[in-house]
Protein backbone atom coordinates (compact mmCIF):
# COMPACT_ATOMS: atom_id res chain seq x y z
CA UNK A 1 0.00 0.00 0.00
CA UNK A 2 1.35 3.28 -1.04
CA UNK A 3 0.98 6.73 0.63
CA UNK A 4 0.95 10.33 -0.31
CA UNK A 5 3.46 12.46 1.89
CA UNK A 6 2.29 15.61 2.90
CA UNK A 7 4.58 18.42 3.94
CA UNK A 8 4.85 21.05 6.59
CA UNK A 9 2.29 23.20 5.36
CA UNK A 10 0.01 20.71 4.56
CA UNK A 11 0.38 20.27 1.14
CA UNK A 12 0.83 17.25 -1.09
CA UNK A 13 4.04 16.21 -2.50
CA UNK A 14 5.59 14.19 -4.93
CA UNK A 15 6.56 11.40 -2.58
CA UNK A 16 5.21 8.62 -1.45
CA UNK A 17 5.58 5.84 1.36
CA UNK A 18 4.92 2.04 1.27
CA UNK A 19 3.20 0.59 3.73
CA UNK A 20 3.57 -3.27 4.67
CA UNK A 21 0.47 -4.55 3.26
CA UNK A 22 0.55 -7.14 6.45
CA UNK A 23 0.17 -4.89 8.49
CA UNK A 24 -2.38 -2.18 6.71
CA UNK A 25 -3.79 -4.11 4.63
CA UNK A 26 -5.53 -7.38 6.61
CA UNK A 27 -8.84 -8.38 7.35
CA UNK A 28 -9.55 -6.61 10.92
CA UNK A 29 -9.93 -9.10 13.45
CA UNK A 30 -12.70 -7.61 15.55
CA UNK A 31 -12.63 -9.91 18.29
CA UNK A 32 -9.35 -9.44 19.14
CA UNK A 33 -9.41 -5.34 18.60
CA UNK A 34 -12.71 -5.93 21.22
CA UNK A 35 -10.46 -7.92 23.47
CA UNK A 36 -7.49 -5.64 23.48
CA UNK A 37 -9.64 -2.71 24.21
CA UNK A 38 -10.99 -4.14 27.47
CA UNK A 39 -7.53 -5.32 28.62
CA UNK A 40 -6.61 -1.84 28.07
CA UNK A 41 -9.09 0.26 30.09
CA UNK A 42 -9.37 -3.03 32.46
CA UNK A 43 -5.76 -1.60 33.40
CA UNK A 44 -6.82 1.61 34.06
CA UNK A 45 -8.41 0.71 36.98
CA UNK A 46 -6.61 0.62 40.16
CA UNK A 47 -8.50 -1.59 41.78
CA UNK A 48 -7.85 -0.17 45.52
CA UNK A 49 -11.44 0.65 46.35
CA UNK A 50 -12.31 -1.09 49.91
CA UNK A 51 -15.47 -1.25 52.15
CA UNK A 52 -15.60 -2.62 55.48
CA UNK A 53 -18.15 -5.61 55.90
CA UNK A 54 -20.18 -6.73 58.95
CA UNK A 55 -17.08 -8.86 60.29
CA UNK A 56 -14.66 -5.22 60.02
CA UNK A 57 -16.97 -3.19 61.37
CA UNK A 58 -15.95 -2.14 65.51
CA UNK A 59 -18.67 -2.61 68.05
CA UNK A 60 -21.15 -4.54 68.16
CA UNK A 61 -20.26 -7.11 70.97
CA UNK A 62 -23.35 -7.34 72.84
CA UNK A 63 -26.67 -6.84 71.95
CA UNK A 64 -28.37 -2.95 72.19
CA UNK A 65 -31.39 -3.61 73.86
CA UNK A 66 -33.59 -6.25 74.79
CA UNK A 67 -35.40 -8.70 72.32
CA UNK A 68 -38.98 -7.97 73.45
CA UNK A 69 -41.17 -4.93 74.61
CA UNK A 70 -39.38 -2.25 72.69
CA UNK A 71 -41.64 -2.13 69.53
CA UNK A 72 -38.43 -2.39 67.63
CA UNK A 73 -36.63 -4.91 65.21
CA UNK A 74 -34.82 -7.47 67.15
CA UNK A 75 -31.66 -5.93 66.58
CA UNK A 76 -28.50 -8.62 67.38
CA UNK A 77 -25.70 -5.85 66.45
CA UNK A 78 -25.12 -2.41 65.54
CA UNK A 79 -23.03 -3.82 62.53
CA UNK A 80 -25.77 -4.88 60.96
CA UNK A 81 -25.95 -3.72 57.27
CA UNK A 82 -29.32 -2.07 57.63
CA UNK A 83 -27.67 0.49 60.48
CA UNK A 84 -26.41 3.59 60.04
CA UNK A 85 -22.40 2.79 60.83
CA UNK A 86 -23.08 -0.55 60.38
CA UNK A 87 -20.93 -2.72 57.64
CA UNK A 88 -21.38 -2.91 53.84
CA UNK A 89 -23.42 -6.12 51.84
CA UNK A 90 -21.23 -7.15 48.75
CA UNK A 91 -18.75 -4.04 48.93
CA UNK A 92 -15.56 -3.54 46.91
CA UNK A 93 -12.60 -5.34 48.03
CA UNK A 94 -8.56 -4.49 46.72
CA UNK A 95 -8.54 -6.90 43.66
CA UNK A 96 -6.76 -6.71 40.36
CA UNK A 97 -8.97 -5.68 37.37
CA UNK A 98 -6.06 -7.57 34.98
CA UNK A 99 -6.89 -9.22 31.75
CA UNK A 100 -3.99 -11.30 30.04
CA UNK A 101 -3.93 -11.66 26.48
CA UNK A 102 -0.87 -13.47 24.51
CA UNK A 103 1.70 -11.29 22.66
CA UNK A 104 -0.04 -12.74 18.90
CA UNK A 105 -3.18 -11.38 19.82
CA UNK A 106 -2.14 -7.98 21.10
CA UNK A 107 0.09 -7.75 17.63
CA UNK A 108 -2.94 -9.08 15.37
CA UNK A 109 -4.97 -6.19 17.63
CA UNK A 110 -2.74 -3.28 16.91
CA UNK A 111 -2.60 -4.71 13.09
CA UNK A 112 -6.01 -4.76 12.73
CA UNK A 113 -6.93 -1.65 14.42
CA UNK A 114 -4.35 0.08 11.80
CA UNK A 115 -5.87 -1.60 8.89
CA UNK A 116 -9.23 -0.39 9.68
CA UNK A 117 -7.43 2.97 9.84
CA UNK A 118 -5.71 2.56 6.38
CA UNK A 119 -9.53 1.55 4.74
CA UNK A 120 -11.16 4.09 6.34
CA UNK A 121 -8.35 6.22 4.71
CA UNK A 122 -7.89 7.83 8.35
CA UNK A 123 -3.85 7.93 7.90
CA UNK A 124 -1.50 10.71 7.04
CA UNK A 125 1.65 10.84 6.02
CA UNK A 126 3.70 13.80 7.33
CA UNK A 127 7.81 14.97 5.81
CA UNK A 128 8.68 15.62 10.05
CA UNK A 129 7.60 17.67 12.41
CA UNK A 130 10.65 19.63 13.27
CA UNK A 131 9.74 22.81 15.37
CA UNK A 132 12.68 25.25 16.32
CA UNK A 133 10.45 25.95 19.39
CA UNK A 134 6.75 24.97 20.61
CA UNK A 135 4.21 27.06 18.78
CA UNK A 136 0.79 25.66 18.72
CA UNK A 137 -0.10 27.81 15.76
CA UNK A 138 1.99 25.97 13.55
CA UNK A 139 0.35 22.77 14.66
CA UNK A 140 -2.84 23.71 14.70
CA UNK A 141 -2.16 25.17 10.37
CA UNK A 142 -0.81 21.85 9.75
CA UNK A 143 -4.10 20.08 11.27
CA UNK A 144 -6.45 22.64 9.11
CA UNK A 145 -4.29 22.31 6.60
CA UNK A 146 -4.95 18.64 6.24
CA UNK A 147 -8.73 19.41 6.69
CA UNK A 148 -8.51 17.48 9.88
CA UNK A 149 -9.98 20.33 11.88
CA UNK A 150 -12.34 19.31 15.25
CA UNK A 151 -11.02 15.53 14.66
CA UNK A 152 -9.34 13.34 17.65
CA UNK A 153 -5.88 13.08 15.85
CA UNK A 154 -2.81 10.70 16.94
CA UNK A 155 0.13 12.31 15.78
CA UNK A 156 3.17 9.47 15.28
CA UNK A 157 6.64 10.36 15.81
CA UNK A 158 9.98 8.87 15.44
CA UNK A 159 11.52 10.17 18.17
CA UNK A 160 10.83 12.10 21.54
CA UNK A 161 9.61 15.51 19.82
CA UNK A 162 9.28 17.96 22.88
CA UNK A 163 8.83 21.08 20.96
CA UNK A 164 5.71 19.36 18.85
CA UNK A 165 4.16 17.99 22.41
CA UNK A 166 4.22 21.17 24.03
CA UNK A 167 2.48 22.55 21.11
CA UNK A 168 -0.25 20.04 20.50
CA UNK A 169 -1.02 19.65 24.10
CA UNK A 170 -3.55 22.77 23.89
CA UNK A 171 -5.31 21.54 21.46
CA UNK A 172 -8.26 19.58 22.17
CA UNK A 173 -8.12 15.86 21.20
CA UNK A 174 -4.41 15.59 19.97
CA UNK A 175 -2.01 13.19 21.26
CA UNK A 176 1.33 13.04 20.45
CA UNK A 177 3.29 9.67 20.89
CA UNK A 178 6.24 7.55 19.67
CA UNK A 179 5.36 5.53 17.05
CA UNK A 180 6.17 2.42 18.86
CA UNK A 181 4.26 3.46 21.83
CA UNK A 182 0.39 3.49 20.67
CA UNK A 183 -1.99 0.98 21.66
CA UNK A 184 -5.14 -0.48 20.06
CA UNK A 185 -7.48 1.38 22.09
CA UNK A 186 -5.62 4.69 20.80
CA UNK A 187 -5.31 3.77 17.62
CA UNK A 188 -9.26 3.46 17.42
CA UNK A 189 -9.90 6.03 19.72
CA UNK A 190 -8.24 8.66 17.25
CA UNK A 191 -10.21 9.72 14.34
CA UNK A 192 -6.86 10.08 11.81
CA UNK A 193 -2.87 8.89 12.48
CA UNK A 194 -0.77 11.65 11.56
CA UNK A 195 2.38 9.88 10.80
CA UNK A 196 5.95 11.39 10.57
CA UNK A 197 7.34 9.85 7.43
CA UNK A 198 10.53 8.72 9.56
CA UNK A 199 8.36 7.12 12.09
CA UNK A 200 6.57 4.69 9.63
CA UNK A 201 9.28 2.04 9.70
CA UNK A 202 9.74 2.49 13.44
CA UNK A 203 5.51 2.01 13.86
CA UNK A 204 6.01 -1.16 11.51
CA UNK A 205 8.72 -2.98 13.32
CA UNK A 206 6.83 -2.45 16.52
CA UNK A 207 4.17 -4.45 15.07
CA UNK A 208 5.80 -6.99 13.03
CA UNK A 209 9.82 -7.31 13.51
CA UNK A 210 11.33 -7.92 10.57
CA UNK A 211 13.70 -10.12 12.22
CA UNK A 212 10.89 -12.54 13.20
CA UNK A 213 9.13 -12.30 10.09
CA UNK A 214 12.25 -13.44 8.08
CA UNK A 215 12.93 -16.29 11.00
CA UNK A 216 9.22 -17.58 10.70
CA UNK A 217 9.62 -18.13 6.82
Amino acid sequence: MKLSVFNKDGEQGSGEVNLRDSIFGIEPNETVVYEDVRRYLAHQRQGTSNTKERAQVRGGGRKPYRQKGTGMARRGSIRSPLLKGGGTVHGPSPRSYEVKMTKKMRRLARKSALSQKASEEGIRVVESFDLEEPKTRKVADLISALELKGKKILILTADTNLNLFKSARNIPEVEVLEADKPTTYQIMYADTLVIEEGAVEKLQESVEPTANKEAAE
